[in-house]
């Protein structure tokens, strides 16, 4: 009998079956897509690592998961500095600065830009913000707001920012030095041979079956393992008994570009409804790599139907509570745990993904 079937090969799954299988557990792994590494595969086109699922950038600032993954994987220093263009209008993220500079002619210092967001704010009376809108006008002013946040999130989200609760942008990052890195974080890069070969070698010497689906499984074939860590939707496991929950979904589309550069950026964020996509990611600039081509990826937010990939939950009240539904049902299952974006409904970057698949083998040993 084998000690655990994982079910999926993203990052959560392939972090448990490299942890437990180090402790002396035998594994297995299924993987219902034909290859490993969940969104975070990568493969080789014109010589380019072409990340499939949109950008992965890792970043953090946990000491033990950098040098986790740094078992696995040589990082470069690539620093995420996106770039947002607004109707040909070309500013910095995240708002710093430069973007404030690009945006007001006038501003020269920090206290310039601290005015001028300040008296936008004042227009407004918004103590208490009842949806997005307000909440980002409180945090930002109206500028920002109206250039580099309204349009980009309605086309994310499909919906008016004035429908969507204020929770989603509680806090906006907002710096007043000239400084363009994305993420706060101490230990940033991309694996310098792709995410895929990283994933590879978390599963080095485990047994993986691609292109098997957990519920095609019979309850024979599920006896062969004492317990399972399912990585997949739990509304999913469950039948959708309760219901489905929400999602966001995303389309690729993915170019070969008959020139050394089409932006000259890894990201360049489109924040106006004209144009269809959110983003354009030119994949050469995440590892440098050398090629007379390029490769792009327009990325498209769609409303999530069955059949479609999950990327982002819609973690609103109603999804929040029938979440929890499922949460109270899995408890019953005690030979079955629920991890990663999917199994716990929340959305997590890779270092949090990664923490999380650690706090779930600690406990895993410690029973």
């Amino acid at each position: 009998m084998i000690d655990y079937l994982i079910v999926g090969s993203g990052l959560f799954g392939a972090t448990c079956a490299r942890v437990l299988k180090d402790k002396g557990y035998s594994i297995q792994v299924i993987e219902k897509r034909e290859h490993i590494g969940g969104n975070i595969y990568t493969y080789k086109m014109h010589g380019i690592d072409v990340h499939r699922y949109g950008a992965h950038i890792f970043h953090t600032s946990n000491e033990e998961v950098w040098k986790f993954v740094n078992r696995f994987a040589t990082f470069n220093d690539f620093i995420n500095s996106p770039l947002a263009n607004f109707h040909g209008e070309i500013y910095h993220l995240p708002f710093n600065m430069n973007t404030f500079v690009e945006l007001w002619p006038d501003v020269k210092t920090p206290e310039d830009a601290r005015r001028h967001i300040e008296e936008e704010k004042a227009q407004f009376s918004l103590d208490n913000p009842k949806n997005l809108e307000e909440q980002a006008i409180s945090l930002v002013g109206l500028t920002v707001y109206r250039k580099l946040i309204k349009e980009y999130t309605e086309k994310q989200w499909g919906k008016s920012c004035s429908e969507l609760p204020p929770f989603i942008i509680k806090r906006i990052p907002v710096r007043f030095t000239f400084d363009n890195n994305y993420f706060n974080d101490i230990y940033q890069g991309i694996p310098i041979d792709g995410y895929t070969a990283m994933i590879e070698k978390l599963l080095e010497g485990i047994p993986v079956k691609l292109l098997t689906d957990f519920s095609s499984l019979s309850k024979d074939e599920l006896r062969n393992y004492k317990r399972i860590i399912y990585t997949g939707p739990i509304d999913e496991f469950f039948g959708f008994c309760f219901g489905h929950l929400e999602y966001r979904s995303l389309k690729f589309v993915t170019k070969v570009v008959d020139c050394k550069s089409f932006q000259n950026n890894a990201v360049v964020n489109y924040t106006s409804h004209d144009v269809p996509y959110t983003r354009i990611i030119e994949h050469k600039f995440f590892a440098d790599n050398q090629s007379d081509v390029t490769v792009i990826t327009e990325e498209y937010p769609n409303k999530w139907e069955p059949g479609m990939e999950r990327f982002y939950t819609v973690n609103d009240e109603k999804n929040l509570l029938l979440y929890q539904r499922y949460f109270e049902l899995s408890k019953e299952y005690t030979n079955v745990f629920f991890g990663g974006r999917l199994g716990q409904y929340k959305y997590y970057d890779m270092d949090d993904t990664i923490e999380e698949a650690f706090k779930l083998c600690d406990n895993l040993v410690k029973e």
